[in-house]
């Protein structure tokens, strides 16, 4: 029989450099399953260089503490790394990361209404747009090129709220989740929404894009991963879970796609073939999700107050940073360098990965 992955890990202190797990067949404690298409879980052997291959971090090390002073639900790094965006209630703070000293934001982008919360900022690749969207029916449009930012444009949604926003690699368009289950597309030239995509039968929680721009991944709180053909507007794939997807993240390189869980599990599943692996680090709801630049590692935060990065696709554990509260945001810069979070406690932290 296979051990059951819901029961408790062993308190036994770290062996073997791993956390504290259940205990797979070569002793050592697991916490990385393999799910065939038989379902069975399977613990996972670790390849010998897991973790000591070329571009896989040794540990990562806190250097910034940005004090938002709200909740920070939402993040963002530009390139190259100066700036970091924090998005909490009803403003979007920029702080220049550069300075060591920085302590108080550059500026202050007033978004949505005042209590109301922003779920997702997005920073365009030339770094002169921002779009954020949140808990209520507008995304806002951000001229960051301007001597201070200003609002470009504000796009009307059917939607009560959006809970995370992709944008295209071309930087044409941009897809939001709404809390009604739908995927808004929208042009953000002419600020106009060109179509939507009808599948999630509750609230689409996360979202991200094939790097060719092709193919589009959506979580939603109706336990299901849905895929989307952009040039032909329709629903591709349906994996059904047992639980609320809250964040995902598609590997950069292709072929894996992780998805973190209201049921404290990271599931990464192969794209095209029944093959996925089961992770079980965090120890409640996984909040947040973001793949390196060089796809062969990734973090997960969570409501249990830890950042962990895993190598994709099996997930050995590469380090854990337990923060003071609920990890509620990540994202890694684009050099794969940094990593910033957004925590509960009304603060961002800046981490810069050591190789």
């Amino acid at each position: 029989p296979h051990p059951n992955p819901r029961v408790p890990p062993v308190q036994n202190g770290i062996t073997n450099g791993a956390p504290p797990g259940l205990t797979g067949p070569s002793g050592k404690p697991s916490y990385s399953f393999h799910v065939g298409a038989d379902n069975q879980l399977q613990p996972v052997s670790f390849p010998h260089d897991a973790l000591s291959a070329p571009g896989i971090p040794r540990h990562a090390r806190q250097i910034n503490t940005l004090a938002h002073g709200e909740v920070v639900c939402a993040v963002a790094m530009s390139n190259p790394t100066k700036y970091v965006y924090t998005g909490g209630k009803g403003c979007v703070k920029v702080w220049d990361i550069t300075q060591p000293s920085s302590k108080t934001p550059i500026s202050q982008l007033d978004c949505l209404q005042r209590d109301n919360y922003i779920r997702s900022i997005k920073l365009l690749p030339d770094g002169r747009t921002l779009v954020v969207g949140g808990e209520a029916s507008t995304l806002s449009i951000w001229d960051l090129a301007a001597p201070t930012p200003r609002i470009k444009a504000e796009m009307p949604s059917s939607a009560p709220a959006c809970y995370a926003l992709a944008i295209s690699p071309d930087s044409k368009v941009c897809f939001s989740c709404c809390s009604d289950g739908n995927i808004a597309v929208w042009d953000l030239h002419n600020q106009t929404q060109i179509r939507q995509f009808q599948g999630h039968t509750d609230g689409a929680s996360c979202i991200d894009i094939s790097a060719d721009g092709t193919k589009l991944w959506t979580g939603g709180l109706d336990n299901t991963v849905r895929s989307w053909d952009l040039r032909e507007g329709r629903q591709l794939q349906q994996h059904d879970f047992s639980s609320q997807i809250f964040c995902l993240g598609y590997c950069p390189t292709g072929d894996w796609l992780a998805v973190g869980m209201e049921n404290s599990n990271v599931e990464v599943l192969h794209c095209s073939k029944p093959d996925k692996y089961q992770l079980h680090l965090h120890e409640s709801c996984v909040l947040s999700l973001k793949f390196a630049n060089c796809g062969k590692w990734f973090v997960s935060t969570g409501k249990d107050n830890l950042l962990n990065a895993w190598r994709t696709p099996y997930g050995a554990s590469i380090f854990v940073s337990k923060e003071t509260s609920s990890v509620l945001s990540c994202d890694i810069s684009n050099d794969d360098k940094y990593i910033v979070t957004g925590s509960g406690d009304k603060k961002a932290t800046v981490y810069e990965v050591i190789y």
